[in-house]
């Protein structure tokens, strides 16, 4: 049987489709996805609430909860910093995904509500603390780390890979740097660190084809509250016809219900 691990394959990059309910979890399991992961911005979204530590760890559990109930397929947790600043916070919620079943999470080096980047040292530390309680598991769990300060404009790509390079020597499964430059420096990373690396397909990398980014030396896709964003901008592109000039032509191209029912008709 391939295991969530498995899946992680440098220069064979699979899709970790980001989801946002039991709903769309489903369509994805039907249209093929490998592997799931929750969006902690598309869930915040489906509360009402915008991104950013607007989540609480039992809400992220019980949602992952949610969609496990009705998947197969792996699914990792986008549990943002860990729900704490402190180490052992961080190893709590690890110990917290892996009974409700998830395959993996990911944790950020970022304190919430804030950007601003952990101190480097506190950062790793964090990291330790959530592998150790990660290998202590009965079962196989991923745990991901997570450098966004390029993302957030906090520090740079050296920096990035400065704390990559550590989260690995400490026992990091992978490392995710979002929103990097461009592709020189996703393979810079890819080519200086052993473990695998997954790259967020969002802004301009949605014009990169999946074999560019193989060739790189990537091993995982993940899509975060991209696919969520695509739903609403949909929605708004269609009520804004509706709503503004009368104009229902945009529902015309809706999925028949046969076909929604279709691909959520598989449990």
């Amino acid at each position: 049987m391939t295991t969530f691990r498995d899946l992680h394959i440098k220069g064979q990059p699979f899709v970790l489709a980001n989801i946002w309910d039991r709903g769309s979890a489903l369509m994805m399991e039907g249209l093929g996805a490998k592997a799931l992961a929750t969006s902690s911005a598309a869930h915040a979204f489906t509360l009402g609430r915008p991104d950013g530590g607007t989540v609480s760890r039992d809400e992220a559990l019980a949602h992952a909860s949610e969609i496990l109930s009705v998947t197969k397929l792996p699914v990792q947790g986008d549990f943002e910093n860990g729900f704490g600043d402190d180490p052992e916070t961080c190893a709590a919620t690890v110990r917290l995904a892996a009974e409700v079943g998830l395959a993996g999470i990911c944790i950020e080096d970022m304190m919430f509500p804030s950007v601003e980047a952990y101190d480097f040292d506190l950062a790793v530390e964090r990291i330790r603390a959530a592998c150790a309680a990660a290998r202590a598991l009965p079962s196989d769990f991923v745990l991901t780390a997570r450098a966004d300060g390029v993302m957030t404009g906090r520090y740079d790509t050296n920096e990035a890979l400065r704390r990559l390079l550590a989260f690995e020597a400490v026992g990091a499964d992978c490392l995710y740097a979002p929103v990097l430059l461009d592709m020189a420096a996703v393979a810079r990373i890819c080519a200086a660190t052993s473990a695998p690396v997954n790259v967020l397909v969002a802004g301009p990398f949605a014009q990169i084809a999946q074999a560019d980014f193989a060739h790189a030396g990537v091993a995982r896709l993940s899509l975060g509250s991209s696919l969520a964003r695509v739903t609403h901008a949909a929605i708004r592109d269609a009520a804004s016809g509706i709503l503004g000039a009368g104009d229902f032509t945009a529902l015309s191209v809706a999925m028949s219900g046969d076909e929604v029912d279709a691909l959520l008709n598989r449990q």
